[in-house]
């Protein structure tokens, strides 16, 4: 299944499902719920319930078959697939050509920072340049829901814990972050990457998101992202989930090992080769910019890049 969250003309969230190239709404899934969709926040709350999964899935094979009307998805507002995630778990370094390419040896385990829910937007809103940065990044991912508690749980029996799979851009600060081709002389970053990647608006989230039954990453998504300045895009990163050094099970394991994971959080699982700071010259976003990250079989999420001064939430 496909689950698409949105604003609905008065403001308030819903979601609905993606079928046929087009949405049902929630409205149009309401008559034939148990429980109404109104009810539901955001498509975590959906996934995270069998028998809401099961409930809204028979709703939308009885409204297409009602001759219920499709719509077009572009027309609603967007809002992110997962809202308020209690942990976001991410990976560094986990796509092999990804470390080739900032010339580090393969790891053998990997790499795990957090994110928060203040860095989650969604698809059309802005990302805002901090004032102190000048070295912007994007960085396209593959993100898992996670829908049941998972504790010290083994890769074989990991899948059970996900609800589904979103797209992300995991934007980063390079000279907060301490990459070398992103500091002056004289500069060092922060030795740790908190500010670097956590900061507000630095986790645009996809609108969709995708159930397990409907897409498997170990049959290779491709993942890829672009730069839109000008009016020319920019061609970006250009990757596969086949590329991951370590895959969705196994992150969940040993994630879960130290971590007890929720329902409702999200892990990012990295990102593939390509990303700015490694190009000659490096390519840093810059306000007027817009970044378009997509993953094949989920989606894409798109934003403008403003200066803080012209932060939109600064009256809030």
């Amino acid at each position: 299944m496909r689950l698409f969250s949105y604003a609905d003309k008065y403001g308030s969230a819903r979601t609905g499902v993606l079928t046929a190239g087009g949405l049902l709404t929630g409205g149009q899934l309401e008559p034939y719920l148990r429980v109404p969709l109104r009810t539901v926040s955001d498509p975590t709350t959906v996934v995270l319930d069998d028998d809401r999964r099961g409930d809204v899935g028979r709703a939308a094979r009885r409204a297409r078959k009602a001759g219920a009307p499709l719509r077009d998805p572009a027309k609603r507002y967007p809002l992110p697939a997962v809202w308020e995630p209690q942990k976001v778990v991410c990976i560094g370094h986990n796509y092999a050509e990804h470390v080739r390419e900032g010339g580090r040896a393969i790891p053998s385990r990997p790499l795990m920072f957090a994110k928060f829910a203040n860095a989650i937007i969604a698809d059309r809103e802005s990302i805002v340049q901090p004032p102190g940065t000048h070295a912007l990044d994007l960085e396209v991912e593959l993100g898992v829901v996670i829908k049941q508690r998972a504790r010290r749980v083994a890769p074989e029996a990991a899948m059970a814990c996900v609800g589904g799979y979103v797209v992300v851009n995991d934007v980063s600060a390079r000279d907060w972050q301490g990459n070398a081709q992103a500091l002056a002389e004289g500069q060092k970053g922060d030795g740790q990457w908190l500010r670097a990647k956590g900061s507000d608006t630095f986790l645009p989230v996809g609108p969709v998101l995708v159930t397990p039954d409907e897409l498997d990453p170990s049959e290779g998504l491709r993942l890829r992202s672009w730069i839109i300045r000008d009016g020319t895009e920019i061609p970006m990163q250009d990757g596969t989930t086949r590329d991951l050094l370590f895959d969705v099970p196994h992150l969940i394991s040993l994630i879960s090992q130290e971590i007890t994971l929720e329902p409702g959080d999200l892990v990012i699982t990295g990102t593939p080769a390509g990303v700015g700071v490694f190009r000659d010259p490096p390519l840093f976003l810059r306000p007027g910019d817009r970044v378009h990250c997509e993953i094949e079989g989920i989606g894409s999420v798109e934003n403008p890049v403003v200066d803080w001064t012209e932060d939109p939430r600064q009256g809030d």
